[in-house]
């Protein structure tokens, strides 16, 4: 995949394997320092909210095919958690 911020590489194999290399987030973000894909953002959302976890971006479906959110680690990286649609 290639969006011209970001390019991503898979492994191809039965356990898919992604590294991404970015020089933005996509929409006017920054660069997290990591991104997670969930099976529900909905239940992590939620969970998120419920632990009082300010939620930095989103939660917001990107024209790329993403719903995601930033917060941030105790160590303050920026993380985003992503579900394709």
């Amino acid at each position: 995949m290639d969006h011209g911020w970001i390019r991503t590489y898979s492994s191809g194999e039965e356990m898919t394997t992604q590294i991404s290399v970015a020089s933005e987030g996509g929409s006017g973000t920054p660069v997290p320092d990591l991104s997670i894909e969930v099976d529900s953002l909905e239940t992590v959302l939620e969970r998120v909210k419920n632990e009082n976890i300010e939620i930095e971006y989103g939660p917001v479906t990107e024209p790329w095919g993403v719903r995601r959110f930033y917060v941030r680690d105790p160590f303050g990286k920026l993380i985003n958690v992503l579900q394709h649609e």
